[in-house]
């Protein structure tokens, strides 16, 4: 499959031709071009940030190097350069089951300009996206998003969640394991390196993780142009006891009025096992001179609460982090692993019609998946979004049915459930 799927399709023809009705152009950025900065500012804009310095250009540029960049441009108004919506796209990959992965349609990079809502643009933008990575051979189209309320229209749904977690460090005493290796501070520069390996080993086990990039990792380490808090950045790593390095933590620490009772802020914390885990989060809340520790994307149930005297101190935050969007239902379905048998008709809703139809799902007792299209009545009918959020099996049909965003019988449900069950809780550690 991966060899007939195209890394750059062409403009979706449709939407080029809606956003021309309103007077727009669609139009791809040529990344090396002279467009570029205008892009950037107008993502940057998007995102309430700061005008890009020329470093910061050149940084992007670099950065961002593969991926296909889309610019909506009003040439009537009084900067017809520069776009009034942008969105960027590339060919990434999502783990769906521990070792199993497929192709993954990553979005990034969605804005409107506020002098230009209400105009379908965001529509023409992302069923744009859809459609051209349907027809180039994608099963799957993801993002990770900063308001929940926006994707759903154009049946993307979540699928992994994640936990902003807060730990009050004076109400706690730690009663974890005691990792054998050793921790030593490493310098930023290494970082990129560093993270990159360590993640790389997790995220091929862990439903819902992807690929960091360099980009990625510099600006965690506080090495891109500018950035913010740089040279308060500070990392240390966790060694086993066969010199294989395991682990990693990154992290500032932000001053309080009270100097006993700072708050450390974790910028990453990847660990290769549960001896780098335990090794990397006692170290952050036993700092000296800390009364708060602060994580983000953790998992949706943080360990941490069961490695410390006083699990109320530890305070879970959950939200809606990775989200997906199915466009060829036998190409998702079978990409993963199941942990029990199925046979069932399942009716998919498309309002975009990509992946709409009735799909025999046949798993068998070895775990793998064959779908079909059928002519078949189905059993269990449900939105793409619906199947999308069920797909990592972080998501249960039984309670997606109690919101009425599934419909079918108990049974039947519960065998969707069961099938579907994951071997690890899926999670995203990143953003994209």
């Amino acid at each position: 499959m991966a060899s007939a799927q195209n890394t750059t399709p062409p403009l979706d023809a449709e939407s080029t031709a809606a956003l021309a009705a309103t007077g727009l152009e669609y139009a791809l950025v040529d990344i090396e071009g002279d467009r570029f900065p205008a892009f950037l500012s107008s993502v940057a804009r998007g995102f309430l940030g700061e005008e890009p310095t020329k470093e910061q250009v050149e940084n992007s540029r670099e950065g961002l190097r593969g991926r296909r960049l889309i610019g909506v441009y009003d040439r009537a108004g009084d900067q017809p350069d520069a776009p009034v919506a942008t969105v960027d796209s590339w060919v990434s990959e999502l783990t769906v089951s521990p070792g199993r992965t497929i192709p993954l349609w990553s979005i990034s990079a969605v804005t409107v300009a506020p002098t230009h809502r209400r105009r379908g643009i965001a529509t023409a933008m992302l069923t744009g996206e859809l459609r051209a990575a349907a027809a180039a051979g994608y099963a799957l189209a993801g993002l990770t998003v900063t308001e929940a309320t926006i994707y759903g229209r154009w049946g993307f749904s979540p699928a992994a969640w994640a936990s902003d977690v807060t730990v009050d460090t004076r109400r706690v005493r730690w009663t974890g394991p005691v990792a054998p290796g050793r921790l030593d501070f490493v310098p930023r520069e290494s970082l990129t390196a560093r993270l990159a390996a360590v993640h790389e080993r997790i995220r091929v086990q862990r439903p819902g993780a992807v690929p960091g990039w360099d980009g990625r990792w510099r600006g965690i380490a506080g090495l891109t142009p500018e950035a913010p808090d740089a040279k308060k950045v500070r990392a240390v790593a966790y060694t086993d006891t066969a010199g294989v390095e395991r682990g990693v933590l990154v992290y500032t620490i932000a001053e309080r009025e009270q100097y006993t009772e700072h708050e450390l802020q974790i910028r990453a914390l990847f660990a290769d096992g549960d001896e780098a885990l335990a090794a990397l989060w006692r170290f952050a809340l036993e700092h000296d001179l800390v009364g708060k520790v602060t994580a983000e994307l953790q998992p949706a149930v943080p360990p941490v609460q069961w490695m410390v005297s006083d699990r109320r101190a530890v305070t879970a935050t959950l939200t809606d982090h990775h989200w997906l969007r199915i466009l060829d239902v036998p190409g998702a379905l079978a990409s993963r692993a199941y942990s029990g048998p199925l046979d069932l008709v399942i009716g998919v809703e498309d309002g975009l019609g990509i992946a709409d139809g009735a799909w025999r799902v046949r798993i068998g007792a070895d775990g793998e998946a064959s779908v079909e299209r059928t002519d078949g009545e189905p059993e269990v009918w449900m939105p793409v979004g619906s199947l999308s959020s069920l797909l990592l099996g972080g998501v249960r049909a039984t309670e997606l049915a109690i919101a009425g965003l599934v419909r079918g019988a108990g049974d039947d449900l519960a065998a969707i459930d069961a099938a579907f069950a994951p071997a690890a809780t899926p999670l995203l550690d990143i953003w994209y």
